[in-house]
């Protein structure tokens, strides 16, 4: 892919990853970008770099940019290798005169590529970088993501270059937020918001609480993946303050996985006493939706119920997968309640509640297990929890 100028003398520079499908078990069915900068002015400054298999293609791109210029500067926001890959070979071909980052950031680029000699310039939080006609000013962004992360912002500009921040993994041959469907834009947001920063939620309502309090006047935000913002900030700004406030809406995420049907008809049973006013209900059966895209959809939801089939005494393994998965990412502020079928050892709602008080997930019913095949009275049972729990929602 061409690079791409997003504003005077301040170039996109990335690379698009069409084929990419899973990051870190987080199914990316749609790619991904990867996403550098390069100011051209009385400095030349590049802002991180692409993944490793990227990186011929992206020192063409450098190359023909800067032409006969000099590569002044490279600034590292973000250490994780589908930023850094490139590094190395960058900092080979082009050997700026200062690599600036922050101290953690210097550790981790070591440790990834342990090279010592390389032109580190530490800068910490509020320091600025002056490029002559440019000022960047850098602010931490640590543990919202990984340890030594940041984000610059070029005061001049307007430009709030932010890291992984504001991110989706998203393949497109558009580079802003207003040339893509906007569904499908929320959709890639929530979805990258869910499976990546949903555990660091204090730590991103921090960061966004300093935004506010330091009053950088951006109007675009150039994240390290996926779309550039230039027309609604304004409303992932707000997203983002609700998901990292655990903000719940009057929804309920049903997550099941089922041996012989049992536990399938018990799931549907449970919606249907769940579904209606104006109470949102999604099924998913984990045979056939990935943890990732359930995450999408726990993000906003109030109510969490899971079900699962006894197998080897314990739970069905992609239902252990599933609870692997959630705990991880830690969701807040939301209740729950659990269901399953048994054959000679009637334990499921156990170990399931038990995985989710371990969660903090708030339990509105001790839950309900049924030996073989559910009679008419069992599915009634569910659909009576369906409603209990669509009354907690309610009245919660």
């Amino acid at each position: 892919m061409q690079p791409l100028e997003i504003k005077k003398d301040i170039y996109w520079i990335g690379a698009i990853d069409w084929n990419l499908r899973d990051f870190h078990g987080y199914s990316t069915e749609k790619g991904s970008t990867y996403n550098a900068y390069l100011i051209m002015g009385e400095k030349t400054v590049l802002f991180d770099t692409v993944k490793v298999e990227f990186t011929d293609e992206f020192i063409d791109n450098l190359r023909a940019l800067l032409g006969d210029k000099k590569l002044d500067y490279i600034v590292s926001n973000h250490a994780e290798m589908d930023h850094s890959g490139a590094l190395s070979k960058v900092m080979e071909v082009f050997r700026p005169e200062k690599l600036v980052c922050t101290k953690a950031c210097q550790d981790a680029l070591n440790k990834h590529y342990h090279n010592n000699n390389w032109p580190f310039e530490l800068i910490k939080e509020g320091d600025e970088l002056d490029l002559g006609n440019r000022t960047v000013q850098f602010f931490g962004s640590a543990m919202i993501h990984w340890p030594e992360s940041m984000v610059s912002f070029i005061k001049e500009d307007r430009l709030l270059i932010s890291n992984d921040i504001f991110g989706q993994h998203w393949a497109t041959t558009e580079r802003f937020d207003d040339e893509v469907d906007q569904g499908e834009l929320g959709r890639q947001s929530a979805k990258y918001y869910a499976n990546i920063f949903y555990p660091t939620s204090p730590a991103m309502k921090k960061f966004l609480e300093k935004l506010e309090v330091k009053n950088l006047e951006f109007d675009m935000i150039a994240p390290d993946h996926g779309l550039i913002w230039r027309k609604d900030l304004a409303g992932i700004l707000q997203k983002y303050k609700s998901w990292s406030g655990w903000g719940s809406k009057k929804k309920a995420v049903v997550v099941y996985d089922t041996m012989w049907g049992s536990t399938s008809k018990m799931a549907q049973a449970i919606v249907n006493g769940l579904a209606g006013d104006g109470v949102v209900v999604k099924l998913f059966d984990l045979r056939t939706c990935h943890r990732s895209d359930i995450m999408t959809d726990m993000l906003d939801a109030r109510a969490v119920v899971l079900g699962s089939s006894i197998l080897n005494s314990g739970i069905l393994p992609k239902m252990a997968d599933m609870v692997t998965y959630m705990k991880g990412l830690r969701p807040m502020n939301k209740i729950g309640a659990s269901f399953g079928s048994y054959g000679w050892k009637n334990v499921i709602t156990k170990l399931l509640n038990e995985q989710m008080e371990e969660m903090k997930i708030e339990l509105v019913d001790e839950g309900i297990s049924v030996q073989y095949v559910p009679s008419d009275d069992d599915l009634k049972r569910c659909t009576e929890l369906g409603e209990k729990i669509k009354q907690a929602i309610i009245t919660g």
